[in-house]
């Protein structure tokens, strides 16, 4: 029983992450405004684009063999989510 309730808890975090991402994306905006939820898919892909970037940089600083590889592709993700946060403003 206590096995049960120790996956539920771990999964329950996920579903936590998910519907923090997609409030902070906006989804409220398009709900009101009737548009498309278009901004709000892209808004919250980005937002997990990012968290992935800083999860591989948080493991280059404990890693000891793999720190570099984690470093370069960390910073990479970070600047691929930067890169849709001006596409999304319309700025690039």
């Amino acid at each position: 029983m206590n096995n049960i309730s120790t996956k539920t808890l771990s999964s329950l975090k996920y579903v936590y992450l998910i519907a923090f991402f997609i409030l902070l994306a906006g989804i409220f905006h398009p709900l009101i405004s009737n548009t498309s939820f278009e901004s709000v898919i892209g808004g919250t892909l980005t937002l997990f684009v990012g968290l992935a970037g800083g999860i591989l940089l948080y493991k280059a600083s404990i890693s000891k063999t793999k720190g570099e590889i984690f470093f370069i592709i960390g910073f990479g993700l970070i600047g691929i989510s930067l890169y849709f946060i001006y596409e999304f403003a319309g700025r690039y």
